[in-house]
């Protein structure tokens, strides 16, 4: 299973996607690690990708996500995913994905990324990100409110897929 854990900046994706990868004892990428370094000073100087930004960023993203298909590995990918279209770039219609969307208020997301220090991503951003946004349905991914702490959201994910692999504090 290829599981990739979207949402805009702020909203826990690769907190959320790293402890599910440990719980699920597989591998973790951040699509960050995919975008170039024009890419990421481009969003440090506060300026929003264009869409000649984002086709290579989402073709070597989407070329990690059929390698680890073709060697048939459980892997977790967080990833903004924003529109539908990129969704879609990334095997949008492909069975073997399942997406988890982390939904949260504009104010929670903000305090979150007011907080958070280190990161290439300028926190102006996050109302462009929320206008591009373009919200999965249920249909298309399990929604997941970002309001409770990340282990519970962690757990309730594997619950709603079905998963309920061992805490790393039990022995297999």
């Amino acid at each position: 299973m290829i599981l990739i854990v979207m949402g805009v900046s702020g909203s826990g994706k690769t907190t959320i996607g790293a402890q599910l990868a440990a719980r699920l004892r597989c591998g973790f990428s951040d699509a960050d690690e995919f975008h170039s370094e024009a890419n990421k000073a481009k969003m440090a100087r506060g300026v929003p990708l264009d869409e000649d930004d984002r086709r290579p960023w989402l073709a070597s993203l989407r070329a990690a996500i059929d390698e680890k298909k073709s060697q048939q590995r459980d892997w977790v990918f967080a990833c903004s995913a924003l529109k539908r279209a990129y969704r879609g770039v990334l095997g949008g219609g492909d069975a073997a994905l399942r997406w988890v969307f982390l939904d949260g208020s504009e104010e929670v997301l903000a305090r979150r990324l007011a907080g958070r220090g280190g990161h290439f991503f300028d926190p102006r951003l996050l109302h462009s990100q929320l206008q591009t946004l373009e919200k999965p349905l249920e249909s298309e991914a399990l929604l997941v409110s970002i309001e409770a702490p990340p282990e519970r959201i962690v757990t309730d994910i594997l619950q709603r897929l079905n998963r309920h692999p061992q805490r790393d504090d039990q022995v297999s």
